[in-house]
């Protein structure tokens, strides 16, 4: 923690950030801050294991839920939503307003409090690996293996010394709606927005600090033009939206073609994406021989206030990689191979084929060419599985990395339509709000004089698929690979 020279008016508490300066934050953030639970972000790293390419890409999760909050503190303030610093920093102050403010800032901090050891890559093991039935035993209840379900169980129930339900119950928050809005499903409509959209506080976040860390230029916009353009509007129903002021539009634009190039140059990077994928793959073995904590081991863990939940971490998972190579605990040589890969940081071949070239996809609405693209590239992966398994000796292998998930500029108004959960279009969550000078709102999607209009819907399909030495010298010599 860091004091600065001159501390804002009524902030006895500040974080210095590498991209925003000096942070305020409430006696009760810090307490957050300060727990077990939150510190353990500290060793978590927020691109996996991108630093094997970008030397840089050391930032942790630590850092970015800060910033995430930050960034939210901000969009409040520039929507008019925010309280005074004296009531924000005021635990008795309790006007609907400041509790808004309030949570919202917390909600922002808590966002990633389930994050697993790398980020997504440890976590898509635990999603495809499913409930363990060898711990039938457990208490905890059922809940899908992922970071948000794991993060709202922390939230609520930690109710002991040191545990996040404590410190906000202590404060008098509700940790049922502060659950709520960081799984996007909250009551109040503008809250969704503000944590889950195509405009988001997370994403304002996570775009600049990935661009500084990595040294790609990829992920810078004008930020603070953004901010100083946002703006609600009523859409009925007491409810709330915000929007951007039309001379904004072309900054928004920016913004989103930044994090549609973003993803192919830092999340898909084909240097780095092999080696989140082989952690992947590690980890689903260590899983199904049980030499990582079980999901329900970890909601235990947590009821209970077990430190090993602490430690379940990068340090972690890569000292389970050590013992397991050193021990020889895992007989596949498969495994025992990526094992040896990533540790030393010796990359597997990427298996050069036309049907496994990056592409822009369309979309709108209409998701057929996605889908026919992913048959073909199984298909003829099938094959070459096949080839391998006639004519190998057993220790040939191939990974492959399908995108199940569109990364796209923006939805077209095609999809928006077709999966709208209600009649009132500015009532949907995600899409970016156009607010005109007469305060009128429009889909940013829908104004003609938008490149979204007609880059909505594209997606960013980037399938990779990976193979040993031996692998690919037997496909290329019968000429099934380039």
């Amino acid at each position: 923690m860091a004091s600065p020279t001159k501390r804002p008016q009524k902030a006895h508490r500040s974080i210095f950030d590498v991209l925003y300066g000096f942070i305020p934050i409430t006696e009760w953030e810090e307490k957050i801050i300060n727990s077990p639970y939150f510190q353990r972000l500290r060793w978590i790293k927020q691109l996996g294991f991108a630093n094997y390419i970008f030397p840089g890409a050391e930032h942790n999760r630590f850092a970015h839920v800060i910033g995430v909050m930050h960034s939210m503190d901000q969009m409040i303030r520039s929507l008019g939503l925010a309280v005074s610093d004296s009531e924000l920093f005021d635990p008795r102050a309790k006007s609907p307003a400041a509790l808004f403010h309030k949570s919202m800032r917390i909600a922002a901090l808590l966002h990633d409090i389930g994050t697993f050891p790398f980020s997504h890559a440890i976590e898509y093991a635990y999603i495809r690996h499913g409930n363990d039935q060898r711990r039938t035993h457990n208490k905890a209840k059922d809940l899908p293996n992922s970071h948000e379900h794991l993060g709202s169980f922390i939230i609520k129930n930690t109710d002991y010394e040191g545990g996040i339900t404590r410190i906000l119950s202590d404060y008098g928050f509700d940790v049922q709606k502060i659950s709520k809005i960081i799984k996007g499903d909250s009551d109040v409509l503008i809250a969704n927005q503000l944590m889950h959209s195509d405009l988001d506080a997370d994403r304002m976040d996570y775009l600049m600090r990935d661009a500084y860390y990595t040294g790609i230029k990829y992920g810078q916009f004008d930020r603070d033009y953004i901010l100083a353009n946002l703006v609600t509007f009523d859409v009925g129903d007491g409810q709330l939206a915000f929007g951007v002021r039309e001379n904004a539009v072309h900054a928004v634009e920016d913004f989103l073609i930044a994090r549609f190039s973003w993803y192919s140059q830092i999340i898909k990077n084909p240097g780095s994406a092999k080696f989140d994928i082989i952690s992947s793959h590690i980890a689903q073995a260590f899983l199904e021989q049980d030499l990582l904590h079980q999901f329900h081991d970890l909601l235990t863990m947590i009821q209970e206030r077990d430190e090993r939940f602490f430690w379940w971490n990068d340090i972690y998972f890569m000292t389970q990689c050590q013992e397991v190579r050193f021990k020889k605990l895992i007989k596949d040589p498969r495994i025992s191979e990526l094992t040896e890969m990533l540790l030393y940081r010796h990359p597997p071949k990427t298996v050069h084929h036309p049907l496994f070239n990056h592409r822009i996809l369309a979309s709108n609405g209409n998701e057929q060419e996605k889908e026919k693209m992913i048959r073909k590239i199984n298909r003829f992966v099938g094959e070459l599985q096949e080839v391998l398994n006639q004519r190998g000796t057993g220790s040939e292998w191939l990974l492959a990395d399908i995108p199940e998930k569109d990364v796209v500029f923006t939805r077209g108004i095609g999809h928006i339509v077709k999966k709208r959960s209600t009649d009132n279009l500015y009532k949907e969550r995600d899409p970016v709000k156009v607010v005109s000078k007469k305060g009128s709102p429009a889909l940013l999607v829908e104004l003609e004089n938008t490149l979204m209009k007609h880059l909505s819907g594209f997606i960013n399909f980037v399938p990779s698929v990976y193979a040993n030495d031996s692998a690919v010298k037997l496909l290329r010599a019968r000429k099934m690979i380039d």
